[in-house]
């Protein structure tokens, strides 16, 4: 594991947007039988979720949530010198989406500006980047963008990933300043790479027409090589494997315990999942905030969203708080860092 630490760096405020369009699991009846539903449903936390539509995209979402952060918490768009895009679900193949959103927002044209491909450990990727610049002269401000719009890559007929994604985009605006110290830790397996993917249209498989016929897997799923899978197993064995333990080494490494931790904000990934994460960490599950049950599994995006949806105007006590994320690649990542000074804006809509 890398572990990184850092001072004199912060988040100055972070925003989320989701869209209005809100699809229930409750619908799902035409693809999961009606006494299974119920219990699916309860089984992974999630009620409903946020659909964008078909125009619409994850730098919208973002830029919607970055508008509103320059707006409330009068930001200079020229002091901002770095601007990075964290995505699965970019505007395009090529060009990267960040100087994009630089062009869009009206940032200055010496604005640094790439994207990071990472799914649910993205954040506190994003995170750790944006820090690491702030440390260097002449970077003061880095405008974090992470949004996704996993309703778009996820077939309607699979089982197992369509209750589970929606979509939501976000802003926060790291930098210099009388911050106390961050911790992280990040990792990654790459030999589970096929545990959660796309298998077609990179240049490993070249887009086919072929591909765009759906087929279906041994436990009903129907997808195209276009479209998102998992093996919902594997995932949940992998989380186990790695979560709890790279917390514990976080603490170890920040020399702190996790009676001193005011809040562990988990990657939204499925609520029986973590909340068994919380029960092994002991921890108390009213210091476990989460945004589930209305949004869904938004990926990358989901922790900063579970931030502003469920941390804006309440958990005054923020001082040592835990945020980690774990999914594909396969990759994982925590951070020990202090909410105190961040000011949480109210949440928007798209």
């Amino acid at each position: 594991m890398a572990e990184l630490r850092f001072k004199g760096v912060g988040i100055h405020s972070i925003a989320a947007c989701v869209p209005s369009r809100i699809e229930t699991n409750e619908s799902l009846d035409y693809l999961i039988p009606k006494e299974d539903l119920e219990k699916t449903i309860n089984n992974i936390g999630i009620r409903e979720r946020r659909i964008a539509d078909k125009d619409v995209c994850a730098s919208d979402l973002c830029i919607r949530a970055a508008e509103q952060l320059f707006e409330d918490r009068s930001i200079e768009k020229e002091d901002i010198q770095a601007l990075i895009f964290v995505s699965q679900t970019s505007d395009y193949h090529q060009p990267a989406t960040a100087p994009v959103l630089q062009h869009k927002l009206g940032l200055s044209k010496s604005t640094l500006c790439f994207d990071v491909n990472l799914a649910c450990s993205g954040y506190v990727y994003g995170l750790s980047i944006a820090y690491s610049f702030c440390t260097q002269m002449g970077c003061d401000r880095v405008l974090l963008l992470v949004g996704e719009t996993m309703s778009k890559i996820t077939s309607e007929f699979d089982r197992e990933s369509k209750p589970l994604f929606g979509d939501a985009g976000t802003a926060t605006l790291i930098e210099k300043g009388e911050y106390g110290e961050s911790f992280f830790s990040l990792n990654s397996d790459g030999s589970g790479a096929e545990v959660m993917m796309i298998p077609v249209g990179g240049f490993r498989n070249p887009a086919s027409v072929d591909a765009f016929e759906m087929t279906k897997d041994g436990r009903g799923n129907k997808r195209n090589g276009y479209q998102f899978r998992m093996d919902g197993m594997d995932v949940f064995n992998f989380g186990m494997k790695v979560e709890p333990k790279d917390i514990k080494n976080l603490l170890a490494f920040a020399g702190e315990t996790m009676d001193n931790i005011d809040l562990l904000i988990f990657h939204q990934a499925n609520k029986f999942m973590t909340d068994f994460f919380a029960k092994r960490l002991k921890i108390a599950i009213e210091k476990v905030p989460y945004s589930i049950d209305r949004f869904g599994n938004t990926s990358s995006a989901s922790i900063p969203l579970t931030i502003v949806s469920e941390l804006y105007e309440v958990f005054s006590e923020r001082k040592k708080v835990i945020l980690s994320g774990f999914g594909a690649g396969l990759s994982w990542g925590s951070v020990l860092l202090d909410l105190s000074r961040c000011k949480i804006l109210k949440l928007t809509e798209y």
